[in-house]
């Protein structure tokens, strides 16, 4: 039995156990069931019970370094990973380069050509209240645009809906900001439409000045100067008056190019008008001191213009065949 303990101590102390080779045989000559550890269990159940707790021991020591040796080598061998050889001063493999949705640069566009003329960005929550989105600009009780098939309300909580407009950014700045007042409102927006002109979310950018002795003529030449950058100077402009509950007096902005003929195709790109004093009232703001314009501009349709989009719902379907032309 010491021949045995001795030989399996010496095998275990000199193995090199360097590739899997190595393991394999280390395992069938020591571990195996033809092994010297079986050979020595064998013996051992031949040995007086006088003498086994004696070699007992030493043969479970034994057992435990042999197993501990090969499952250490084998797990190594496992994870050393073989890469090939690597020039790293070759150049990286190109990787294609992304793009802005047609979404933000538009956005993009807007906020920074109304930067240039003062404005600056404000931002409100998605999620808004009946009296920022509606009472506080003037909508009466039973307006159409608090009907469900216009509006998200929460359901459990009809005071709280998706916001049909960023209006309710301006009524926020309004009230927690003193006059002058020189602002855009980009962001998302949502109302219950879907079809090719329409969707259920969009983008709008909507602008607020409040100042002493602001005019009509004063929002004009803003809408002008706005045309101007984003279309070129080949646009035309006509105002048609309207009606918004939260401005009076209120007009439809159109633009047309020219044609050969001195025809001119008119289209409808945003509404505005001068801030109705109730309005202000509302924010604390004296109307008899104070008068300011908004306008609002749907950041999706200019897109559309842009880049001859047939379909809105394009900008939505996430698909990068789509995208990446941009």
């Amino acid at each position: 039995m010491e021949t045995l303990l001795k030989e399996i101590a010496q095998r275990t102390q000199e193995a090199k156990l360097t590739t899997k080779a190595d393991c394999e045989n280390f395992k069938r000559d020591v571990l195996g069931k033809n092994g010297l550890i079986q050979t020595a269990m064998d013996a051992f159940r031949d040995l007086p019970g006088s003498e086994k707790p004696k070699w007992g021991s030493e043969l479970n020591r034994l057992k435990t370094e042999a197993n501990t040796l090969y499952q250490t080598a084998l797990d190594n061998l496992d994870s050393e990973v073989k890469l090939p050889w690597t020039d790293i001063t070759l150049p990286s493999i190109p990787l294609p380069k992304g793009s802005l949705h047609p979404l933000t640069q538009v956005e993009s566009d807007l906020t920074a050509l109304f930067n240039r003329i003062g404005f600056r960005v404000a931002t409100g929550p998605e999620i808004e209240d009946d009296w920022h989105n509606f009472t506080a600009l003037n909508f009466p009780e039973n307006h159409p645009a608090r009907d469900m098939q216009d509006t998200f309300f929460m359901k459990g909580n009809p005071d709280r809906l998706l916001r049909t407009h960023t209006s309710g950014v301006q009524i926020r700045t309004m009230l927690s900001q003193q006059p002058p007042i020189r602002v855009v409102a980009p962001g998302r927006v949502y109302r219950c439409d879907n079809d090719a002109t329409h969707s259920p979310v969009f983008h709008q950018i909507e602008g607020l000045v409040i100042d002493k002795d602001v005019s009509f003529a004063d929002m004009k030449e803003v809408l002008y100067y706005f045309v101007d950058q984003f279309f070129g100077k080949e646009f035309e402009v006509r105002f048609r008056p309207s009606f918004f509950p939260f401005t009076e007096p209120s007009a439809e902005m159109d633009i047309g190019r020219r044609k050969a003929n001195g025809e001119i195709a008119w289209m409808e790109i945003l509404g505005c008008g001068m801030v109705d004093p109730a309005v202000l009232e509302n924010c604390n703001i004296d109307p008899e001191e104070y008068s300011g314009y908004a306008f609002g501009i749907g950041i999706d349709r200019l897109a559309m213009l842009r880049y001859q989009i047939p379909d809105i719902r394009l900008l939505y379907e996430n698909d990068v065949r789509f995208s990446g032309q941009f």
